[in-house]
């Protein structure tokens, strides 16, 4: 049976993270989309608070910490449930914050033990200056088409060597590595398929542009070019040997297991973001106990926006606990990133609508114009709404055609 309460230490979390979003971030968060970039002063002194927070620590982190024998591991949930409120606070800050990000499960789930201690370590002492991962799949022609990836690898001496573009990458640009996806042959399709952790400062890897985006404007979001790129053997995540058979490949994307419930908690984080400031409006504004049938509307309305968003929670909640428990959650991952992205948009909809022109004017207000342009994206990075359904089906009907 799945527990949906949280713990004491995630509660504790949760609280001190919203105590924080209230009074510390969000009255610098529209600045900060306007400035595009969060200043480094604050991450330095936000990770410095974090790692005192007990959990807010691990959101960083690629470690998973020491749990007693048999019993289920709860760094799923409680990352997610960090997740879910720093995106309430502000999802730029939560996609900014120090670590390996995105780029920690797949060096998590496919590496070997000696690459999880190289390439974590790194971030256990970032007195000296702040270090950041990236996970490197998106590229110009394929995003969610996972197949369609033309980044090519082949083998030369101890090296692989790399030619291919990266785009939309979260840090790409200061991260001190990237996990980057690569093919040995675009016919082989998910078959040709390698993961590589590439270091900043390698030969023949540089960064492109950097994205002026509508939404998450304060996240930086980079493109990645690699020109003959040589990439050390050691760095191939899981060694040679683990891609002998399909296990290297499915191993690495089992990536989207874990990242999929993360990115829809933080689409849940920011609905509910908008529902709140929504309800609050409604409140402050009008009289819901005059029987005007334009208020009843407003006031279903709310409630279907609050009734979805729960739905998506408890679905996130679902996709992480299998995890934690060792159980294969592909299906349940991709429902909840499809529900929360749709339930996420649909309650920054009716935010703006409710709101009016205080929407986009009211210091109060002004915040769901933010979350309109920030939340679009969590419909689509990680797999679009479209995929999730196709991966949702193929489990359901195995073998259904045109699947």
């Amino acid at each position: 049976m799945i527990d949906f309460s949280f713990t004491k230490k995630q509660r504790a979390l949760r609280e001190a993270i919203d105590s924080m979003g209230r009074h510390v971030v969000r009255p610098q968060s529209l600045s900060w989309d306007q400035n595009k970039a969060v200043p480094e002063e604050f991450l330095r002194n936000f990770y410095q608070i974090a790692q005192g927070m007990g959990g807010a620590g691990h959101l960083g982190s690629g470690d998973e910490p020491a749990r007693e024998p048999g019993r289920a591991s709860e760094t799923n949930r409680t990352v997610m449930a960090g997740a879910e409120a720093l995106a309430w606070c502000d999802a730029a800050l939560m996609l900014t914050l120090p670590g390996p990000g995105l780029g920690a499960p797949p060096v998590r789930g496919s590496g070997t033990e000696e690459q999880r201690r190289r390439f974590f370590s790194i971030f256990e002492d970032m007195s000296g200056g702040l270090r950041w991962g990236a996970y490197g799949l998106t590229e110009p022609g394929a995003g969610s088409d996972v197949a369609g990836i033309r980044t090519t690898c082949r083998k030369d001496g101890r090296d692989w060597v790399l030619n291919g573009r990266k785009c939309y990458i979260t840090n790409g640009a200061r991260a001190s590595w990237v996990v980057v996806f690569a093919t040995i042959d675009p016919a082989l399709g998910r078959a040709g398929h390698r993961a590589f952790v590439v270091e900043k400062g390698t030969p023949g890897f540089s960064v492109g542009r950097i994205e002026d985006k509508m939404g998450l404007r304060a996240s930086e979001t980079a493109e990645l070019v690699l020109e003959d790129c040589r990439v050390p053997e050691e760095n191939l995540l899981g060694g040679e040997a683990s891609y002998a058979s399909k296990e290297g490949f499915m191993a690495a994307m089992k990536t989207f297991d874990n990242t999929r419930p993360l990115v829809a908690a933080m689409a849940c984080g920011i609905g509910r973001a908008a529902y709140e400031v929504g309800r609050d409006f409604v409140r402050d504004n009008y009289v819901m106990t005059r029987p005007i049938p334009r208020y009843a509307a407003i006031a279903e309305r709310l409630a279907r926006v609050d009734r979805r968003l729960q739905a998506a929670w408890m679905l996130c909640w679902r996709a992480a606990s299998l995890a934690d428990h060792g159980e294969p959650n592909a299906k349940e991952a991709s429902m909840c990133k499809a529900a929360a992205g749709e339930a996420a948009i649909a309650a920054c909809v009716e935010a703006i609508e409710i709101c009016g022109a205080a929407g986009t004017v009211s210091s109060e207000q002004r915040f769901v114009e933010k979350w309109f342009r920030d939340i679009k994206v969590y419909d689509i990075f990680e797999g679009t709404g479209q995929i999730q359904r196709v991966v949702i089906s193929k489990r359901i009907l195995p073998g259904l055609h045109g699947f």
